[in-house]
């Protein structure tokens, strides 16, 4: 194992037995303790063989074995693992400040073949096309300071969901059945909240948030969000709404839907930004960039949603409209509704949307420092207990970086030194 006699490996070391305490069996510990130092450690590959090469070279073979039964095998909780995670990531946050924002996101992770769970030709992010790959649905905290993921699962696609021998042979506990990539984050958001965790306004991009049944359930449950939406999602425009119903005639059922005309119709986002007044415009600068202030042109006016309002028997209730028009585009490049209070100002109203670009970045850091998508099993099991391990990895990154500032190099612990002749399986051999 590596040195831990730096003050930042010591409080490694602490948070890594705080981990521990959420497995059960003490003969987990072990493996927990060198598959997230291996997670950590140097290295382009944090795949099991490699890491095991790294934190104890002198025994690969036996401390490969170890990790993987930990990982592949072990039944641990996932969620206790996460629980301790968010507990330490939670106290350093708000040192800084409340939680602003629950962002739903999820990632793609490219993959051949077709054995390991969950992969099936889909619309993978990193790769901005439909390819084959896995994708999982997570939940971050995130203020300006710092997110981290708190929730995480792998969305199964219904051809895997409906296919029992595939699903035997990945491990696929029975009771997970098909749901949508926002029915999880829905799920997510649920189990954070039956916690205690205070509240605060989801974040999410246009493929949640153009499911109207997405931002009902969050109303429903007192949590307002800001959210992404396409260009044709239809409003009624400032101060109008759809008719009432028609009077009653006296004949038949009393009419209860409210109503639209051939001239008194909702319309799309995008031609409502057309019509906006210049007076409507002004730019927002919402964070420093590294190549300087991020600013751009937004408007913001109260709509109500108008989707199927027709079958409603009342207008939906008002919410903001974000729309981000930058000077020099012909056209408005993106859209967000929001039932932020009417108080809220553009600043607010940016600002959080903006907030997605942290989980970007956290992905991106998971996956090319962490290994985050490094995983060389199939299963169900190992998917998720890899990927745990790698967010409570992230998890105490972010806590030292929102403690002990400026930032470390994320690669704190030192290497251990190998032995005479040893030349890991992979390494480039001398000619």
């Amino acid at each position: 194992m590596p040195n831990l006699g730096t003050a930042r490996a010591q409080r490694f070391h602490a948070y890594v037995e705080r981990l521990s305490t959420a497995l059960g069996h003490r003969d987990r510990h072990g493996p927990l303790r060198a598959y997230v130092t291996g997670l950590c450690l140097p290295g382009e590959r944090k795949s099991i063989e490699p890491m095991a090469a790294r934190v104890d070279p002198r025994h690969v073979r036996a401390r490969h074995q170890s990790m993987h039964h930990f990982v592949a095998n072990a039944a641990w909780d996932d969620g206790a693992v996460l629980r301790a995670a968010r507990e330490t990531v939670l106290a350093a946050l708000e040192r800084h400040g409340p939680v602003a924002a629950w962002v739903v996101d999820d990632t793609g992770m490219p993959k051949k073949g077709r054995h390991s769970v969950g992969v099936a030709r889909q619309y993978c992010g990193v790769l901005g096309k439909q390819d084959n790959c896995q994708v999982a649905v997570s939940l971050s905290w995130a203020h300006e300071r710092a997110s981290v993921p708190v929730a995480y699962r792998l969305y199964l696609p219904e051809t895997w969901a409906q296919d029992r021998r595939r699903r035997r042979a990945a491990g696929v506990p029975d009771a997970i059945e098909f749901r949508t990539k926002w029915q999880i984050a829905l799920e997510q958001v649920a189990q954070i909240a039956a916690e205690g965790v205070p509240a605060a306004p989801v974040v999410a991009d246009a493929g949640y948030g153009v499911v109207t049944a997405f931002r009902e359930a969050l109303t429903a449950q007192a949590i307002p969000y800001v959210v992404g939406i396409s260009t044709e999602t239809t409003v009624w425009a400032p101060g109008r709404a759809p008719l009432p119903p028609p009077k009653y005639r006296g004949h038949g059922r009393p009419p209860t839907l409210v109503r639209r005309t051939g001239r008194h119709r909702p319309l799309s986002v995008r031609a409502l930004a057309q019509h906006l007044p210049a007076r409507a415009w002004r730019t927002v600068t919402w964070r420093a960039g590294t190549r300087g202030a991020m600013r751009s042109r937004f408007a913001a006016v109260r709509v109500r949603p108008a989707h199927r309002d027709d079958w409603r028997s009342t207008p939906r209730l008002e919410e903001w409209l974000l729309i981000e028009w930058p000077r020099g585009e012909a056209a408005p490049i993106k859209y967000w509704l929001s039932t932020l209070p009417p108080t809220a100002t553009s600043i607010d109203l940016v600002r959080l949307a903006m907030l997605r670009w942290r989980i970007e970045r956290d992905y991106q850091e998971l996956k090319d420092e962490l290994g985050l998508d490094h995983f060389e099993g199939r299963g169900w099991r190992g998917f998720h207990h890899h990927a745990s391990l790698c967010i409570a990895a992230y998890a105490f990154l972010a806590a030292e970086r929102l403690t002990h500032f400026p930032p470390e190099s994320l690669a704190f612990l030192p290497a251990p030194r190998l032995p005479k002749r040893f030349i890991p399986r992979g390494a480039p051999r001398a000619s």
